[in-house]
């Protein structure tokens, strides 16, 4: 009688599957760091400095400014990262450029309708807002290749970066300038912002801080000593780093 040769099928592997890799997380902490200081529009890019310079004869104005700039910058990382799919890469600047400038022609309006005294004061600076390289180039950096909610956060990181930079220049010039700070704000931003009016008693200010050379030497200062901030910084933040990256290696060793 012929031996049964039907070969029995091999039982499955109970080795355990391995996952698939799940979608790298973005780091957040990361982003708003890289935003607000390590890649900062002003301080570290040298970006934007002709409305820098131009709007921040007081700390009202530069705070206007960066938030009309804060809105463009989360706006059009979001409206990029989710259109991003449709956006052919031939084609993109043209793209991001419209897209930008529809966002600055919709805060233009709304500044103009609720408030239209700061509108008035900032004039011609807000629609050239469209202009402004560091919006351009974190929309092609960072919202065309992440997802829609890391594109906006990263936005809203550099915004705030830029308009504390403004407001930072614009208080240190109001201050030595003309011996106030906030002034007006009331009248700009509405009855809410009177609380943070303030005058200094005893001094008028220098003019030389008013005008355009003040700000500049201001900025110099500003410049430098984010410099010497930085060097003080490194030893500590690459200690921490280091003692980031053993701890995994005790908790398994």
């Amino acid at each position: 009688m012929a031996e049964d040769t039907t070969v029995a099928d091999a039982p499955e592997s109970s080795a355990p599957k391995t996952p698939a890799d799940p979608k790298p997380r973005e780091n957040y902490k990361a982003i708003a760091m890289d935003g607000i200081w390590d890649n900062n529009v002003v301080f570290s890019q040298l970006l934007a400095l002709c409305p820098l310079l131009a709007v921040t004869g007081t700390a009202t104005n530069g705070l206007g400014m960066g938030i009309a700039s804060t809105a463009v910058m989360v706006g059009s990382g979001l409206a990029i990262a989710l259109l991003r799919q449709w956006i052919p890469a031939d084609v993109r600047i043209p793209a991001f450029i419209l897209v930008i400038a529809t966002l600055v022609t919709l805060v233009d309006m709304s500044m103009n309708a609720w408030v239209h005294e700061l509108h008035k004061v900032l004039g011609l600076f807000i629609p050239l807002i469209v202009t402004n390289c560091a919006i351009l180039g974190r929309a092609e950096i960072f919202a065309y290749k992440k997802p829609a909610l890391p594109a906006a956060f990263d936005g809203l990181m550099m915004g705030v970066g830029f308009t504390v930079a403004l407001v930072i220049l614009g208080a240190i010039r109001e201050v030595l300038g003309a011996g106030t700070l906030f002034a007006g704000a009331s009248i700009l931003l509405g009855d809410a912002f009177k609380l943070i009016e303030m005058n200094i008693p005893r001094f008028d200010g220098m003019l030389l801080f008013a005008l355009p050379p003040g700000g500049f030497i201001v900025l110099g200062f500003m410049l430098a000593g984010k410099r010497v901030l930085d060097e003080k910084l490194t030893p500590w933040r690459e200690g921490r780093k280091a003692r980031q990256e053993d701890a995994p290696a005790c908790h398994t060793a």
